[in-house]
């Protein structure tokens, strides 16, 4: 009961300490950033790796592992990252994570091999997994139920769908005007500038709690798993590297057996049976993964068939993605005002239906100029809308759990975002030939993006009837004190 006591009198602190308006609003606008630069990075290196690996004098092979690098450290990590910051202090592992990753931008850019440069992206990636939970909990804590944290919450859902599909334009537009370690350079100010912003805005969190575990056996077969996950995911459409692929995915399907027969008998478990038994934490999870699974691999895909199939410019196709970005940001707004009057489970329907209609529309679409950027608009709405909803669902958990609701709703969407991707380049490089020049419109591929997102949204219209969301906020942070250390993480 103590320890409740304390989360919820984190929360009244933390949240009179954020009441100066403007405070809260840099700090909320600090932590979205935070989000943003991370997620930027999965991204940002995609149009600019021809260049790197010319100037490297690095071979073709090496660009999977300059790419994949980030993203399995990122997504292997964010579990420990979330346990992390409970037990050491969220702001304090915010300011880590920001130091780290600074620290490998600059090997970054001053990388002389293709070996020195995935080093620097897979620190990159350990570093955006430490911050990044941590700043999804500061988030739900300094800002109250109600308005003010629905419009929070769509800040950084907005902020981490838009940052995926800019890092396609804004890393072609800085290779082409300046070069691509221009990329790396520009992360040294950022951090510093987020890392005062934060200092400045966001109050400090309860004292270390060293009562918080960590099961290095669960923590190890987690992150191992997900790696070995976003591996295969990355080399199963590579032509000659598919069967190493097949053979990492069942390692990481092992891996992932051994997980959960480890961290049901750890004293510490890192995925608490209390907090996996809130619905809504398993819905906002299932509805991250499957906005990143449809949306990211579809805008990726096109990426690939302006560059390759129709001979765009990385700058050209960024611009005609760029509508993706903007529509995302559209989208959250909307979502924020629609939560206060409908139940979260309808509008992750709503969203994924729009991205659905966005996927199919891509296939006729796909070689007009004007067509496109409208079709890729209506799925940045769509995945606006529903991955605030989405959110929003995962973090209704009670107070002290909301570290890891935000650890497990991170990991849902990087998964869905690799196994997106490889398996819509697998489709369409054995369907159409993607990515060979003059390869035909990859129907396929984008109608399988479609199917799933339709079958999706049936799904949550489904769970949308009265009485469905069992957990609303208000009443998570009312239940702190009645479930006590159930609900904790690490009981």
């Amino acid at each position: 009961m103590a320890d409740a006591r304390e989360s919820v009198g984190e929360l009244h602190r933390a949240g009179a300490d954020a009441s100066r308006p403007r405070a809260a609003r840099m700090g909320v606008v600090s932590l979205c950033l935070v989000q943003f630069v991370d997620v930027l990075g999965v991204t940002v290196i995609v149009t600019a790796l021809p260049a790197m690996l010319a100037d490297l004098r690095a071979p073709a092979g090496a660009a999977s592992l300059i790419s994949a690098g980030y993203a399995m450290f990122f997504g292997g990590l964010l579990m420990l990252g979330a346990r992390l910051g409970d037990r050491l202090g969220h702001r304090r592992i915010i300011f880590t994570g920001l130091a780290i990753f600074a620290v490998a931008a600059a090997v970054g850019a001053t990388a002389t091999s293709a070996a020195v440069l995935t080093a620097a992206r897979c620190l990159q990636g350990a570093a955006a997994a430490l911050s990044v939970p941590s700043a999804l909990r500061l988030l739900t804590t300094i800002t109250p139920d109600g308005p003010q944290r629905e419009r929070a919450i769509a800040g950084w859902s907005a902020s981490g769908a838009a940052a995926g599909a800019s890092g396609f334009v804004v890393g072609g537009v800085v290779t082409s005007l300046v070069g691509w370690r221009a990329v790396f350079w520009a992360y040294l100010p950022v951090a510093l500038l987020l890392a005062g912003a934060i200092g400045r805005s966001v109050p400090p969190d309860r004292a270390a709690d060293r009562s918080v575990r960590l099961s290095l056996p669960s923590v190890g077969t987690f992150t191992a798993a997900v790696m070995a996950f976003v591996v295969a995911t990355t080399l199963l459409p590579e032509r000659g590297q598919a069967a190493l692929g097949a053979v990492l995915a069942v390692v990481a399907v092992a891996l992932a057996g051994l997980f959960v027969a480890v961290d049901r008998r750890s004293a510490a478990p890192l995925l608490p049976r209390a907090v996996l038994g809130i619905r809504p934490l398993r819905q906002g999870a299932a509805g991250a993964l499957l906005n990143t699974l449809t949306t990211s691999s579809a805008v990726t895909l096109a990426t690939l068939y302006l560059q390759n199939a129709r001979g765009r410019s990385p700058l050209a196709a960024g611009l005609m993605l760029l509508p993706f970005s903007l529509a995302v940001i559209a989208g959250s707004a909307l979502a924020a005002p629609l939560l206060a009057r409908r139940p979260p489970q309808r509008l992750v329907s709503a969203g994924l239906a729009a991205i659905a209609v966005s996927d199919a529309g891509l296939i006729p679409a796909a070689g007009s100029t004007w067509a496109l950027p409208v079709c890729v608009a209506a799925g940045g709405a769509g995945i606006g809308l529903s991955s605030v909803a989405a959110t929003r669902l995962g973090t209704s958990v009670p107070v002290a759990a909301r570290g890891t609701a935000s650890g497990i709703i991170n990991t849902a969407a990087q998964l869905g975002t690799a196994l997106g991707i490889a398996t819509l380049l697998l489709v369409a490089a054995l369907s159409t030939g993607i990515p060979e020049p003059g390869s035909p419109v990859p129907a396929i591929a984008w109608g399988i993006a479609a199917l799933i997102s339709f079958t999706g949204a049936i799904i949550f219209g489904l769970r949308s009837a009265p009485g469905a969301t069992a957990f609303p906020p208000a009443a998570s942070d009312r239940q702190t004190a009645a479930r006590g250390n159930h609900a904790k993480p690490g009981s």
